[in-house]
This record gives structure tokens, C-alpha cells and sequence, in this order.
């Protein structure tokens, strides 16, 4: 199927079906895909990609911060125990977070447990787009942030993640990064 069969079979099929197939874009929050359903159809992967991240956006703190609990945290136990959803092991093991060395492991639980407990929520980085010196470069960079920031910025992550993740269920290229302001 292409791209646009794809997406036509997306703005045609039943809302379970939709609801199914987006389930995988979010981590754990079916409840994204379910509250975009009746916005179809989507004229493109762009828009569909965009009425999604308006109902993440749309909430507000508590519930987005409940929203990035879920997502798991870079290179930690349950990278190491394959322990996440298929696409965040895939995303992980693109840069070896599966496999870490114990002094590695520790260096990134060390930043996790850190991150954490300044903010509240896991660091969010959209890893596909990063080595993993970068990823620790930007992770340490992170650490420095006032809580508002990361708030926007773990945001932005999501939006670029999720959208990469579309494309690969769509068959699209890669698209080009997301920015939301």
C-alpha cells in the first residue's frame, strides 16, 4: 500500500480500526487516536499528525505530565530488560540503549534519576535524531532548564517522535522535523 492508500484506509475504516492502528504513534495513550477520530478525514499525514498533537497539547499540566510518565526513560532498566513497546525498543536500539556498558548504564541512570527529580517526568528526546554523544550532550544541556522549558521541549520531542513514527506507518519518508513553538 502507499502513503496515500494508507491514509485513505485511515480516514475510512471503522473508529476501532483508526484507534488500533494509531496505537503505536503515542506511547501508551490510545486515548490520542480516539479523540481524533471524528476529526476525519485528514487531507494529509501532516494533518492527521496535527490534530493529534493538538489533543496532547490541549492538556493541561497534571494531565500532560501523567501523559510523559508514560514514556520510558533513555537507556534505562527497561531499555536493558526489552521491557517497552516495539516502537520505543526499536528507537532505543537505533543507538545502542538496549546494550549499554555498566559504567554507561550507570552514567545514563545517574541523568534519568536526576531529570527526574528536577522535573518530574522522564527526559524526552526524539533519539532518531541524534547520536549518542549528542543525546548525552543534550541531555546534560537539559539538566540546566527552568521546569516551563522542559515542559515545552519534552512536547516538541513528542512531536517529533510521534511524527517519524507516523511516516513509518504511513511508509513515508522520513519526514522533516516537527516545531512547535
Amino acid at each position: 500500500m502507499t502513503p496515500a492508500e494508507r491514509l485513505d484506509h485511515l480516514n475510512h475504516c471503522s473508529p476501532d480500526d483508526f484507534c488500533a492502528a494509531m496505537a503505536d504513534i503515542w506511547e501508551h495513550a490510545p486515548w490520542v487516536a480516539a479523540q481524533t477520530v471524528a476529526q476525519r478525514p485528514f487531507a494529509s499525514a501532516d494533518a492527521l499528525h496535527s490534530a493529534m498533537l493538538a489533543v496532547v497539547a490541549g492538556l493541561d499540566e497534571p494531565a500532560r505530565i501523567r501523559f510523559y510518565a508514560g514514556h520510558p526513560e533513555l537507556g534505562g532498566e527497561l531499555a536493558r530488560t526489552g521491557a517497552m513497546n516495539a516502537a520505543s525498543t526499536d528507537e532505543q536500539a537505533s543507538l545502542g540503549l538496549g546494550q549499554l556498558q555498566a559504567a554507561e548504564a550507570q552514567r545514563w541512570d545517574g541523568l534519568n534519576r536526576a531529570y527526574r527529580e528536577r522535573f518530574g517526568f522522564p527526559f524526552i528526546l526524539c533519539i532518531r535524531q541524534h547520536s549518542l554523544a549528542s543525546a548525552l550532550l543534550v541531555f546534560e544541556q537539559r539538566l540546566g532548564h527552568t521546569r516551563q522549558r522542559e515542559l515545552q521541549l519534552a512536547l516538541n520531542e513528542i512531536a517529533a517522535i510521534s511524527r517519524l513514527r507516523l511516516a513509518r506507518y504511513l511508509q513515508e519518508a522520513d519526514p522533516a522535523p516537527v516545531c512547535t513553538h
